[in-house]
């Protein structure tokens, strides 16, 4: 596996700046593509996630999956699904595949996913999202690396210089 391509580094200052990215992270997906979240608790993954579910006009609200591990959200006008994972609770790399999503048809979001999911797929967008440890501001630092054909190619460094697009930054460039 490849050490993967940094894609966008972007400071978000709020949980709306969070959400906007993932409205336009949306806008960046297809069917077969594969994101893994990582950040710590109350970093803003699922947040995020439900961004991107408004963004793909997913039918009713994007909501944790920790419990049931996996939620599949249908869309208004797509045949291709937003699946929502939370790893956290799984073992190992072969519970998720116990899971028995079907990745090249839908677009497959993966809280806790490292170590997990990388097996699963050649092309795969890793977030890591770190947030300020003294609990003295909301901001966090979004990085986005891209792995495999797909994500390392100069069209998609293209494609992902938007994505920071309509985000309040806090005055960063």
């Amino acid at each position: 596996m490849s050490l993967g391509v940094t894609l966008a580094s972007i400071k978000v200052i709020d949980e709306l700046a969070m959400h906007q990215l993932g409205l336009n992270l949306a806008r960046l997906l297809e069917a077969g593509d594969m994101v893994l979240l990582t950040g710590p608790l109350g970093a803003g993954k699922t947040t995020m996630t439900r961004g991107v579910g408004e963004g793909l006009g997913v039918i009713g609200t994007v909501s944790s999956p920790t419990f049931v591990i996996a939620r599949t959200h249908k869309r208004a006008s797509s045949p291709v699904a937003l699946v929502h994972v939370d790893a956290y609770r799984l073992g190992s790399p072969a519970e998720f595949d116990d899971l028995d999503i079907d990745l090249a048809r839908s677009i497959v979001l993966v809280e806790w996913g490292r170590g997990f999911a990388e097996g699963l797929t050649t092309n795969f967008l890793d977030i890591e999202i770190e947030r300020d440890h003294t609990g003295e501001s909301e901001l966090r630092q979004v990085t986005v690396l891209g792995f495999g054909e797909r994500f390392e190619s100069a069209d998609a460094r293209e494609r992902f210089s938007a994505l920071a697009a309509g985000i309040d930054q806090g005055g960063a460039e």
